[in-house]
């Protein structure tokens, strides 16, 4: 049993073989030129993106969900799943230059990062991280005819809340 950012309680079930990820505190510092990364940011009025929270993908991750899309964690706000060209720092934080395949081009952002942007980072998980209490955000669960949610992987957040 799931309680949804809404407050719906969701009963979801995982295969024996359920994948599960976590998500441990990164910084800054982990994102380096060509991490793929995973921004969830407000649109800016000059078209940057300023990050609310940062998750890096593991290496065996690199493409997962690649592209800029509109996202739900606050009206307006986007998600962005991209490798990193450029850093570079400014008087409005870090500032991440990042590309990503949109149809058969390149497309890029430029991504501010303040100080309070919520970074993590993905690493391998176990079925036993899934326990009550335990904060997490499922990826493509299908509804069920008799509403129930089935989930092939469950992302959790190891000691933290998911920041999207």
């Amino acid at each position: 049993m799931l309680k949804a950012r809404d407050g719906a309680q969701l009963t979801v079930n995982v295969p024996d073989n359920v994948r599960v990820m976590n998500f441990v505190k990164a910084s800054l510092a982990d994102i380096k030129p060509n991490s793929y990364i995973g921004v969830t940011a407000m649109p800016q009025a000059d078209g940057s993106q300023k990050a609310i929270a940062i998750h890096i993908f593991s290496e065996a991750q690199r493409g997962t969900g690649e592209g800029h899309r509109p996202w739900d964690l606050r009206p307006g706000s986007t998600m962005t799943n991209a490798a990193v060209e450029t850093s570079a720092t400014s008087v409005e934080g870090q500032v991440l230059t990042v590309k990503y395949k949109a149809g058969d081009k390149t497309d890029e952002k430029k991504v501010i990062v303040p100080q309070d942007a919520a970074i993590v980072a993905y690493a391998p998980g176990e079925r036993s991280d899934l326990k009550a209490g335990a904060q997490v955000i499922i990826f493509g669960a299908q509804k069920q005819a008799d509403g129930t949610f089935q989930a092939p992987a469950v992302n959790v957040g190891k000691d933290l809340t998911p920041p999207m």
